[in-house]
């Protein structure tokens, strides 16, 4: 599903890589969770696997999709296989929770009949049902980031990338995230999570890889974190 071979990644030749040589295999279906302090990576790595950045060396492939063969004009193909959730939601202020899910599938062509009968139900599944004609700025955190989650999920991509969703959100809420990211991935979605939280990461006992500095120092099939 997602194989990265040795990457390298720069900003800055005066400066140490973003990322280090990093080789990593992510099954189908898997959930795993990228931990780190800020700066470790995690972020770049991610803005790499949607073609945000491009490597510097190394090779990616997602969903059969060598990378290195992409051209411009593809790169909207490889994102409806992908789904990201950013922490700072952005969603479009002056939309409804529905037309901010309905904008996702209007992008790719969607005809508007079958957005009328994806939307309720992408809304359902994220908990949000009685919310459609909300506007984001009448929702809580909680709920902006469950519209962000929905958005990423409509095109039914086969993985999931939720980049710190939980950081400006209380406790309560957080878990409340977490679980919607393990429903989706019981109905079949990979899901990559960062995080620097290590409530979340310990007790989830999913897989965890720890990158600092660039580089993974540890990947383990049930791994703890310690801030």
């Amino acid at each position: 599903m997602i194989l990265l071979d040795r990457i390298t990644k720069s900003y800055d030749k005066k400066t140490k890589p973003a990322i280090s040589r990093i080789s990593l295999h992510v099954e189908p279906r898997e959930f795993v969770i990228l931990v780190g302090a800020s700066g470790a990576g995690k972020s770049t790595l991610l803005k790499m696997l949607t073609r945000e950045e491009k490597p510097d060396s190394g090779k990616i492939i997602v969903g059969g999709i060598d990378y290195d063969d992409l051209r411009d004009k593809q790169i909207p193909y490889l994102r409806q296989k992908l789904g990201v959730a950013f922490q700072d939601f952005k969603l479009l202020p002056t939309r409804t929770v529905f037309e901010n899910v309905a904008f996702a599938l209007e992008i790719v062509g969607m005809p508007n009949r079958e957005i009328r009968n994806t939307v309720p139900k992408v809304i359902e599944l994220v908990g949000l049902k009685g919310k459609e004609k909300n506007f984001p700025g009448e929702l809580s955190g909680g709920e902006r980031q469950r519209v962000a989650i929905a958005r990423a999920v409509a095109r039914q991509p086969k993985i999931l990338m939720a980049d710190e969703p939980t950081a400006n959100l209380d406790p309560k809420t957080s878990w409340e995230i977490i679980r919607l990211l393990e429903k989706i991935n019981s109905y079949g979605t990979t899901v990559l999570l960062a995080t620097h939280s290590a409530e979340i990461v310990n007790k989830l006992k999913r897989r965890v890889i720890l990158l600092e500095h660039g580089k993974i120092t540890s990947d383990q099939a049930e791994g703890g974190y310690k801030q």
